[in-house]
């Protein structure tokens, strides 16, 4: 009964954990097709799936063109994350920076911004579509700031690391940012085939 009882509130406890992620879609490694593209790191991939990277305050970077499987890959860590325990969070940039624009408007900044400084990990996708705003660049700023050393992040953008620089407006603050994100951070490049080509193909396609 005990055991029981242990089972249902972790599981209770993990669909929680899900539930506040604001995951799109329930994307899992289990469930991605690694033999799809041979250049895919899967080693590594599957290595950082023992979520050591959060506890050492680790980021990670996710890069590569549209559709080859980042956001699905940051998804599943971040998933299985969520069944090791720890609190996770997904957010579009777009939509994070949107959320923060509304706190300085209604002066919540603060409290909307600690929504992305205290969680354990990160996920921002789709980072870099276009180049940041100079109040884009200050929130960007003051988020990687108070999670430097203290959070793991992960980032997935279509751009290489070495054009990020230019996202920025202000040149000391691209250079400080870039220091802090890249810190001790683990770097994937995704290249080859679209996966999300792939997955809208009919069944009979697919292998």
């Amino acid at each position: 009964l005990l055991e029981d009882e242990y089972e249902k509130r972790q599981s209770k406890s993990l669909l929680i954990r899900l539930q506040k992620a604001g995951f799109e879609e329930e994307k899992t490694l289990e469930g991605f097709d690694f033999a799809f593209n041979p250049h895919l790191p899967a080693k590594r991939i599957k290595q950082l799936a023992n979520c050591a990277y959060i506890d050492k305050k680790e980021n990670l970077f996710l890069v590569g063109p549209v559709g080859v499987g980042k956001t699905h890959i940051a998804q599943a860590l971040g998933h299985t994350a969520c069944r090791m325990g720890y609190e996770v969070l997904f957010t579009k940039a777009s939509k994070m920076f949107r959320f923060l624009h509304g706190g300085r408007a209604d002066n919540s900044f603060e409290k909307r911004a600690k929504r992305y400084t205290s969680i354990p990990l990160l996920i921002i996708d789709d980072f870099g579509l276009k180049p940041l705003t100079p109040t884009q660049s200050d929130d960007f700023y003051e988020i990687i700031s108070e999670r430097y050393l203290k959070k793991s992040t992960v980032f997935t953008s279509n751009r290489p690391l070495e054009d990020w620089h230019t996202l920025f407006p202000d040149p000391v603050i691209a250079n400080s940012a870039m220091d802090r994100m890249a810190h001790n951070a683990h770097q994937i490049t995704i290249t080859g085939e679209s996966y999300r080509n792939k997955e809208a193909r009919p069944p009979s396609q697919k292998k």
